[in-house]
């Protein structure tokens, strides 16, 4: 098995499953339809968002759809249980249903997550299976969940394997390490941290491994970029901050929206598959592809380059193959 073909612009369903506040169902459907009507054919989601509400909404969503005619994701390394005691709302997601994430990166514990998604879904199969933000579980995560994945995609249950973080550091070991089809690198590859530049992204190369680009707005801070912003889901330091509203003026004097900017370069890399963003309305989904369409000027970056904003060694056009 192999990394299917993934289109350029994917959804997340982080927001759908109520990351930050509630998002009714119907509402949530109708982004995952707007999304189909855009021509979007790759969909992320995972137990965690929305304690299962989130892989329950997509999978509702997409239950009439040809099977073939798109790509899921989803993730492992948490198991949703309901607690011991009554506990108060998640800190970042809203009213969702009554288990709790906890973490498993084990092989069996991947392999009853495997089997409860499905269910969750309400599909036959998933395409790609990510080891879930294994921050403080590397050694378990690749003895146990890494060798319950790779015997899934050899008995053809699902097409690739990847991993998902908010890190690069770890994504290179596990590059070096393991057989990976894929990456969701979040946050680590955007027009305002380009930290996974120099060693992951040429690791990836190297190794066939393909990045798909989330948190491309830096949680935020790249869609507004003020005091009060978020970036890596809290508040934004004030250097940061500053750096964000530099990379919105030259962006403005060039006629083009910084989303525009943000959206677009990650996209600029040979080692990137698709741009995972996340929404959770229908006019914030149309916002986004909206964007992923704005001219933008080679001059751009350039500037950009020139006022040291972006890595002298990030690629600034797409590098065509044959």
């Amino acid at each position: 098995m192999s990394l299917p073909a993934l289109s350029p612009l994917s959804l997340g369903t982080a927001p759908l499953g109520g990351l930050y506040q509630p998002v009714n169902e119907n509402d949530a459907l109708a982004v995952i339809d707007s999304a189909w009507q855009h021509g979007i054919r790759f969909f992320d989601t995972a137990p965690m968002y929305g304690n299962g509400s989130a892989e329950r909404r997509l999978g509702l969503a997409l239950r009439d759809k040809p099977r073939d005619s798109y790509v899921l994701a989803t993730k492992v390394g948490r198991l949703l249980r309901l607690p011991h005691s009554p506990q108060g709302e998640d800190a970042y997601y809203k009213d969702t249903p009554p288990e709790r994430p906890i973490f498993d990166f084990s092989y069996d514990g991947v392999m009853r997550s495997f089997e409860e998604s499905l269910i969750r879904l309400g599909l036959d199969r998933i395409d790609i299976l990510h080891i879930h933000d294994p921050d403080s579980h590397e050694l378990e995560a690749m003895k146990g969940a890494y060798q319950a994945l790779d015997r899934l995609r050899t008995e053809g249950l699902i097409r690739a394997i990847g991993a998902g973080m908010n890190q690069w550091e770890m994504l290179a070991r596990f590059a070096e390490a393991g057989k990976f089809d894929c990456f969701l690198l979040a946050g680590r590859y955007t027009l305002l941290d380009q930290s996974a530049l120099k060693t992951l992204l040429p690791i990836c190369e190297r190794r066939g491994v393909r990045i798909i680009v989330g948190g491309v707005y830096n949680s935020g801070l790249l869609a507004d970029p003020k005091p009060g912003a978020k970036f890596n889901y809290d508040d934004a330091p004030s250097e940061l901050i500053e750096r964000a509203q530099k990379l919105d003026s030259v962006c403005r004097s060039h006629g083009v929206p910084l989303k525009a900017a943000a959206i677009q370069f990650p996209a600029l890399h040979s080692a990137v598959a698709s741009i995972l963003t996340g929404a959770r309305s229908v006019m914030e989904l149309d916002e986004n592809v909206a964007m992923t369409k704005v001219p933008i000027p080679s001059a751009l970056w350039n500037d950009l380059k020139i006022q040291g904003l972006i890595d002298e060694g990030a690629p600034i056009s797409k590098r065509i193959t044959v």
